[in-house]
């Protein structure tokens, strides 16, 4: 077999599909503005010109036969009938100074000639010499020779330019303007009708060093990496496959929630197999016009097909792969069409077609089923969120360029970070190296990634928000109420900072993080998170007798919760072990006369008895716990209106003080499954 050589083919270098970059808005405003200034600069120069030309005038001939005679013509030069005359004339200059030194000094009355030159044109008759026209004027032969007759031969070209240059200049300046304006248009996407069935994919070169990834660049998400390590293989060695067999995938959907990497493992797929990558979004392949999206789809694969071995990326596929026959748009809009023509094309390759196609996506649940059957993306990867270890990793990636401090611990960071992308640590690095920037520091220290923790969480701190005296007692007994509840429930997560300073739409916060990564979510767990939800609701009505709009966010999430213990997960009595929603994203019409859902109304009242049932008895709950320690509670308060914010420390030092035993890690081992 043909040994395959990873170089971009020569039409992605030549070719106006692939290689040349179109010019982008700033690009054309650029060369729109060196065009005015260009043009700036050829008015001011033909300006120049115009003023330091001499003023010529015209004289008759009988004039010049008259000042021949008198002897002031120095010379004369002949261009047809055009007569260039230059004159002599002499001025006398008294220069009689006492302080100037006496070898320079002339006598009194003295004078110095100074002989100046003054050019005037005049007209000769046509045909005739110049000499037989004088000597008719009566100049006779010896006035004639002592002055200088040149005679030139008349450029025709040359004497058109130059009377033409005044008109021809801005023509010309104004075409070539026009030019310049009709390419930009030319050349930019949209901007032209005929380019609208181009691919906008963007291409990267496989030796450009700058912009490629491999697998080193990418922490965490092992078993994807594992399962991407083939297609690999295939890419740089196709005959091992070929030979015994084998078809590798032709697709490869990337599935995971947003922020997890999708899009940097599949740069890290091109970069690790040196093949060309073709990237575009499903957005765009769709345009108001019916068809337009098809054509580019063609044009990509056309593409991807004269450079193989290679790999086409399609991000956010679920804008164009959703499931067909659901009656939006009718069964012939604009992205059914460009999805089928997307399944065409994948089914249309050959068993030695050396393209990959790789897709990402957070919604898989509306995916059409004929993009996900075997021999179109037949193989799934599965990007989760990353573990603690995972978290480690990725930091130490984001940090490697940064100047870290000796105190900085990346363990820490990742322990204090569960829940985060792989965007979000990144974020979270670079605040940090603002935060130090902002203070004029060369190092990023632990406490800029601390403080950039919360900022990513929760937005940045409000530190002209000013409370009064009574809201900043209401917020204090609010957030007590948070961390009093959860750190008396068995289930609930430790309290790691409790803090009355408002961040983004939070008046006040109540951090907790749990001791170790948690997978599985228990019944007591959720019943315990939704009374720690509602502790400040209680404490606000229990003190103050009173409610504000303070709760509003923990009374929906408390909700949500409860929902879905009841219709997801099968957390109910009453409903039982019955799952009576999904998770949402599916795009079939439901029936009218149900509002939409798939349960009948005697369900529903169920239902919303369960959800009333659940959240009473997390009233009651976090109501028995800050009746029962209210002297906590009113500890906790005293301390947080003084200083504002407590750490975990603090916040633990406060418990102890009033009986009550701060929640203690407890090590567990860890199963593998194998």
């Amino acid at each position: 077999m043909k040994k395959i050589k990873n170089k971009t083919p020569k039409f992605l270098k030549k070719s106006g599909k692939g290689g040349k970059k179109r010019p982008t808005k700033q690009q054309f405003w650029g060369n729109l503005l060196s065009t005015l200034l260009i043009l700036l600069l050829l008015v001011t120069v033909y300006s120049l010109v115009i003023e330091n030309r001499e003023e010529k005038v015209e004289i008759p001939i009988s004039e010049l036969a008259m000042d021949i005679k008198n002897g002031v013509v120095s010379s004369i030069v002949v261009e047809g009938e055009k007569l260039t005359v230059t004159y002599k004339e002499t001025e006398e200059e008294i220069t009689v100074e006492e302080d100037i030194a006496p070898e320079d000094l002339m006598g009194e009355g003295e004078t110095e000639e100074v002989q100046k030159f003054v050019v005037k044109e005049a007209k000769k008759e046509v045909g005739t010499p110049l000499s037989d026209t004088l000597v008719n004027y009566g100049v006779t032969a010896e006035q004639l020779a002592v002055v200088e007759i040149e005679i030139k031969k008349e450029s025709g070209l040359g004497f058109f330019l130059l009377n033409a240059a005044p008109f021809l200049i801005p023509i010309i300046f104004i075409l070539l303007f026009f030019w310049l304006i009709s390419r930009q248009m030319k050349g930019s996407g949209g901007m032209q009708a005929f380019t609208f069935g181009q691919s906008k994919a963007r291409i990267t070169d496989p030796n450009d060093k700058n912009q490629r990834i491999t697998f080193k660049d990418v922490a965490g998400v092992k078993e994807a990496k594992e399962e991407l390590v083939e297609i690999v293989d295939f890419l740089r060695n196709p005959k091992k496959f070929l030979d015994i067999g084998a078809r590798i995938p032709k697709g490869v959907l990337l599935m995971g929630a947003p922020g997890t990497g999708k899009t940097l493992l599949a740069r890290a797929v091109a970069g690790e197999a040196k093949v060309p990558f073709f990237s575009i979004s499903g957005s765009e392949f769709v345009e108001m016009f019916v068809g337009v999206g098809a054509s580019r789809v063609r044009d990509l694969f056309k593409m991807a097909k004269k450079a193989s071995p290679s790999i086409v990326f399609v991000d956010e596929i679920d804008a164009v792969g959703r499931v067909r026959g659901t009656g939006v748009g009718g069964g012939n809009d604009e992205r059914e069409q460009t999805l089928n023509q997307i399944l065409v094309e994948m089914d249309g390759f050959e068993q030695n077609e050396k393209v990959i196609v790789i897709a990402a996506t957070n919604r898989p649940d509306v995916l059409d089923p004929a993009l996900l059957r075997p021999g179109r993306f037949d193989r799934r990867v599965v990007l989760d969120l990353p573990d603690v270890h995972d978290r480690e990793g990725i930091l130490k990636i984001h940090g490697a360029k940064k100047p870290l401090g000796e105190d900085v611990d990346l363990k820490v960071i990742a322990q204090r970070t569960p829940g985060f992308s792989g965007a979000d640590l990144y974020s979270l690095m670079n605040e940090g190296a603002i935060l130090a920037a902002r203070e004029d520091r060369k190092e990023v220290t632990q406490y800029d990634f601390i403080r950039s923790i919360e900022k990513v969480m929760l937005g940045p701190e409000r530190k002209s928000h000013l409370l009064s005296k009574k809201e900043k007692k209401i917020t204090a007994y609010h957030e007590a109420g948070h961390a009093l509840v959860a750190s008396i429930l068995p289930h609930s997560d430790p309290v790691h900072k409790v803090s009355i300073v408002a961040r983004g739409y939070a008046g006040g916060y109540t951090l907790k993080l749990p001791f170790e990564e948690k997978r599985l979510q228990s019944r007591k767990g959720f019943l315990d998170d939704i009374a720690v939800s509602l502790g400040g609701y209680v404490t606000e009505k229990m003190v103050f007798g009173d409610l504000t709009t303070g709760p509003s966010n923990d009374l929906r999430v408390a909700t949500a919760l409860a929902r879905d213990m009841v219709t997801k997960y099968g957390m109910s009595d009453a409903l039982g072990p019955v799952a009576v929603e999904d998770t949402g994203g599916r795009l079939r019409p439901e029936p009218l006369h149900t509002g939409g859902r798939e349960y009948s109304e005697e369900i529903s009242k169920k239902i919303d008895m369960e959800i009333s049932g659940i959240i009473d008895a997390g009233l009651q709950q976090a109501k028995q716990i800050l009746v029962e320690y209210r002297s906590a509670l009113d500890a906790i308060v005293e301390e947080l209106i003084k200083v504002e914010t407590l750490e975990r420390e603090d916040f633990e030092k406060v418990l102890i003080t009033n009986g009550i035993t701060p929640k203690k890690e407890e090590k567990t081992e860890a199963v593998n499954n194998e």
